[in-house]
């Protein structure tokens, strides 16, 4: 019988992480997850994972411990032995890191170095993928692909570079299969209520549903690139089963503003966005990203990788799933 693949996931209970453990945990693999020891839990993405007696041998498995901490992940890499590592695990909210910038190069950056330290010493055929970022492109002239030059505009971006270039550098130095996946902005039903776009969608909804009148908004006018998270992580995984380790954007090719994704998610709910939003400058940022526009040719040409999800329907796939999370269904169904 052929042992079944074995994946360390940091960063399990975030959005990309849930998607990709499901991801996984389809494909027969054995699902080994980081979470961080606390007095309450925040397991809701992966609760429907790992407490369901349906899915073949129950296996995800989750470890306490936190990537800033190296010998903790020297540990878990020799007792897990994975053949696959996802690095997702990051504090990777682009406002906070202005007012967390320390802990924002550990978490973000420095990490990935405890990783690959870990898997150098541990076993060098291991795969490593790291989640790098467009905000590493930052005032970047668009559209940005694999030869763009790194332009960071905020401490998060800042890090994001050195996690990327370490991960190169350990590729190059130690003949690692370590990938960077240079991911625009993705976003899903689990995005986290203080980014922006699921800040909006869960506003739409406790609107419709009688428990908010107003939205807090900052700059409307920054234009992103948005695609939906579950085909972003497919992307990840596909990097990781590739003939050879590279860097890959993962984008849509698409701009819209802030102000679009309002538009889109307020009139999916038959509202006028105008209405309810207001302004407050607490929201913006030190030094703003204006425009991050990707281009992901070498992840269809390579990988077969292509996004089909565009930020109209995302919008409102994200505010039906606000709606029916607040007349109480499982957070597992999205």
């Amino acid at each position: 019988m052929t042992e079944a693949k074995r994946a360390f996931i940091t960063g399990v209970t975030g959005q990309d992480g849930s998607y990709m453990a499901q991801q996984l945990l389809a494909k027969g693999y054995e699902v080994h997850g980081l979470v961080r020891r606390s007095s309450t839990f925040n397991r809701s993405r992966i609760d429907h994972l790992h407490h369901d007696e349906h899915i073949p041998g129950k296996n995800l498995h989750l470890h306490y411990g936190d990537v800033t901490d190296a010998a903790r992940m020297q540990q878990l890499m020799v007792e897990i032995r994975p053949h696959e590592v996802y690095n997702l695990a990051a504090q990777s909210h682009v406002r906070v890191s202005f007012d967390e910038p320390a802990y924002t190069a550990q978490a973000s950056g420095v990490s990935a170095l405890n990783l690959l330290e870990a898997i150098r010493s541990t076993d060098t055929s291991i795969r490593f993928y790291q989640a790098a970022t467009s905000e590493m492109f930052g005032a970047s002239p668009p559209p940005q692909n694999e030869q763009t030059p790194f332009y960071p505009r905020s401490p998060y971006g800042v890090a994001k570079v050195y996690s990327y270039w370490i991960t190169r550098n350990y590729r190059e130095a130690y003949d690692l299969f370590a990938v960077n996946g240079q991911l625009f902005n993705h976003e899903s039903p689990r995005r986290g209520e203080t980014f922006v776009t699921r800040k909006i969608t869960l506003a739409v909804a406790k609107i419709v549903k009688g428990l908010a009148s107003e939205l807090w908004m900052g700059n409307l006018d920054s234009v992103r690139d948005w695609g939906y998270a579950p085909e972003y992580t497919d992307g990840m995984w596909r990097m990781l089963q590739a003939d050879e380790p590279t860097d890959f954007v993962l984008a849509t090719g698409t701009a819209y503003t802030i102000r679009d994704f309002l538009t889109f998610a307020f009139e999916h709910a038959g509202l006028d966005w105008q209405e309810y939003v207001k302004f407050d400058p607490k929201f913006l940022r030190p030094t703003e990203v204006d425009v991050l526009i990707g281009d992901a040719g070498k992840a269809k040409s390579v990988l077969g990788w292509e996004a089909t999800v565009l930020p109209p329907q995302l919008a409102q796939v994200m505010v039906d799933a606000d709606i029916a999370r607040l007349e109480g269904a499982k957070e597992g169904q999205f």
